[in-house]
């Protein structure tokens, strides 16, 4: 396959969009780590505990997926520069570590949405009596 400067450029996009996606996440634990702790310093529960370790958790890996985004982005530019001085070499081999940033950062996103989902369960189970499946 010959790498042209249109390939890597079809990232772009999609890399954008997924940072911005990676951003609201951020975002919305952001704002939920704030209201778990004005509720701690009213009352603590083992709920809010376990919810907290799962936060901890999942801003750990919202962290990794930014940077593996990050870093998807900042190779796939660096491709289309190596491309434009015919560094065919260091541009597919950059391509390359672009693609796997991207494929890396959604497994990571993945996981994340699997945790989201188990922290939710472990509010339910708060307000349904019930205890949360593993």
């Amino acid at each position: 396959m010959e790498l042209n400067l249109s390939i890597p450029a079809l990232l772009f996009p999609a890399i954008s969009l997924s940072m911005l996606a990676y951003n609201a996440r951020y975002l919305a634990i952001a704002a939920l780590i704030r209201e778990l702790h004005r509720q701690y310093r009213e009352k603590a529960s083992v709920t809010l505990g376990k919810q907290v370790r799962q936060l901890q958790r999942r801003l750990e890996i919202i962290k990794q997926m930014q940077a593996a985004a990050i870093l998807s982005f900042l190779f796939s530019a660096l491709c289309m520069l190596l491309l434009y001085f015919e560094w065919m070499f260091w541009a597919n081999l950059l391509f390359g570590s672009s693609l796997f940033c991207l494929i890396t950062s959604l497994i990571l996103s993945f996981i994340e949405v699997q945790l989201s989902t188990k922290a939710l369960k472990i509010q339910l189970s708060d307000i349904g009596g019930g205890t949360p499946d593993r």
